[in-house]
């Protein structure tokens, strides 16, 4: 697939070294120790091929119809080139009518599941594509007040549940944000330590919250911004965090200046926000192989992130 439209792409799949805007440290109050998170150099080598895993991406898509029709995309060249298990979309922008052109997005994926706002057509939506069958699918957090804009979809497989999550957004002047940290977030960390009661989690998905200021381009002009609030990283802390779920690419990073959100035109000079997690139990951390995020993947104003498990 060509990653970036209009640029040329190495054997790796990633465009030239001129042309990778992610790997200059533009950080405001960047530490000594820091560095720019590069996929090419902090990358772990491959497991063997007779080492079980499951390899899954998510990626915030902002409207999975400009992300196929845009010149340059492949999802079928995605797939070959990730050779993915499972992928995880958020912010589909779909409609429950418009889902039967989707279904078979990608070939050898036979699994899809789709969950769409039914409050507001066309807004939010997540999806999951996969190759595996699950063991089951449930859709929302079984909450009605919660479950109207088609953010939540869970499937389980044999050794762990798969949480794919588009948590909401605060919205401008903070309009969501009460709602946002008084109820969605206890009621999400909640739901996931259910789950966790069965089987170790996997939290996938664009969480709306740049944890610490490493996770973030200007941390001092965004502490009224709508995912850098005070209020919002307490959340993440109270609800996710302290109840025990691991931040994966934070645990096998701790130095890396890594984003997966860019504003318009900020992803030319690097001025970004890490957005989107995989969060994993405790009892399954050990067994990440790998968090990593995919910066030359452009279709989007967000880039898709992986998680190697070794099953």
């Amino acid at each position: 697939m060509s990653s970036m439209a209009g640029l040329a792409v190495s054997q790796h799949g990633y465009p030239p070294q001129s042309r990778e805007p992610w790997t200059k440290l533009t950080h405001r109050e960047r530490l000594p120790e820091w560095s720019a998170y590069n996929p090419k150099t902090m990358r772990p080598p491959p497991l063997s091929h007779d080492t079980k895993c499951m390899k899954i991406l998510s990626w915030n898509v902002n409207g999975l119809h400009d992300v196929v029709t845009t010149e340059g995309f492949s999802a079928l060249g995605l797939g070959q080139r990730e050779n993915f298990d499972v992928l995880c979309l958020q912010e589909t922008h779909l409609e429950e009518k418009d889902v039967e052109k989707f279904k078979n997005l990608i070939a050898g994926y036979d699994n899809s599941y789709w969950s769409c706002s039914v409050s507001r057509l066309g807004y939010s939506g997540t999806a999951v594509i996969s190759r595996v069958k699950p063991i089951s699918v449930q859709y929302g957090l079984g909450i009605r007040e919660h479950d109207h804009e088609g953010r939540i979809i869970t499937l389980e497989f044999d050794g762990f549940y798969l949480v794919n999550a588009y948590v909401p957004n605060s919205g401008r002047f903070l309009r969501r944000l009460t709602y946002r940290v008084n109820s969605w977030d206890p009621c999400f960390s909640n739901y996931v330590k259910i789950l966790e009661k069965s089987k170790p989690v996997i939290v996938a998905g664009d969480l709306n919250c740049a944890r610490q200021s490493i996770d973030i381009h200007n941390p001092p002009a965004k502490t009224k911004s709508a995912g850098f609030t005070i209020e919002e990283r307490e959340s993440f802390e109270t609800n996710l965090s302290s109840r025990g779920f691991v931040d994966t690419f934070r645990k096998q990073h701790p130095n890396a200046v890594g984003y997966t959100f860019w504003g318009e035109n900020q992803r030319i000079t690097n001025k970004g926000w890490r957005l989107d997690y995989f969060l994993v139990s405790e009892s399954i951390a050990d067994k990440v192989h790998d968090s990593y995020i995919l910066p030359d993947v452009s279709f989007s104003d967000h880039s898709p992130i992986g998680l190697v498990l070794k099953l």
